[in-house]
């Protein structure tokens, strides 16, 4: 299983926390796509399909990806949206330091919880082995999201930041899942 993250987006740029407000992707956000879209083109390794959130700047990387594969882009699931961060979603960290404090990550309790993200997606996961168990499927999601599902899937990953327009594989083996590539940009390099 492939997973993505969406492209660059203007709160992305300006440093806001998106969550589920539905952001579009910014005019680099979309050429991201397209490099992502040309490495996995040359790519030995062939996605059968591109599944994504519902959330426009998932889903619009998701289409210019499953275009130049010419590959099946399946129905939005919104359980891949971005974790719910509530009153959060539109401020910078300046000014969630003002309002929450430094400890904010800790001690705002408005924000969907790892247990809840990890649970989402675990039913997404447990459905798409379900219907298609040998689909080489590519999903295309969010930051915080990801980051929950690959470290909840594999141990041992480095914990850096996920990247927008990152390229992770993760293959099952014998029932666990082991991590093939882990938070690649090298197609953004020039």
């Amino acid at each position: 299983m492939g997973w993505v993250r969406h492209g660059r987006t203007a709160w992305n740029a300006a440093g806001k926390i998106q969550g589920q407000t539905d952001i579009p992707l910014n005019e680099e956000g979309t050429a991201q796509a397209f490099r992502l879209a040309e490495r996995l083109a040359t790519d030995e390794l062939r996605w059968e399909a591109v599944i994504s959130s519902d959330l426009q700047r998932a889903r619009e990387t998701a289409r210019i990806i499953a275009q130049r594969l010419g590959i099946p882009l399946l129905p939005a699931d919104p359980r891949l949206r971005e974790r719910s961060f509530g009153e959060i979603e539109g401020t910078t960290e300046e000014e969630r330091l003002q309002r929450w404090g430094p400890d904010w990550r800790k001690t705002y309790g408005g924000q969907e919880s790892d247990d809840e993200v990890t649970r989402r997606g675990m039913a997404f996961i447990d459905d798409m082995r379900k219907a298609e168990p040998q689909h080489r499927l590519l999903v295309v999601t969010h930051g915080s999201f990801l980051s929950r599902m690959l470290h909840s899937l594999c141990d041992n990953l480095d914990d850096s930041y996920i990247g927008n327009m990152s390229y992770s594989i993760l293959e099952l083996r014998d029932e666990s899942w082991v991590s093939i590539l882990h938070n690649c940009s090298m197609h953004l390099q020039d």
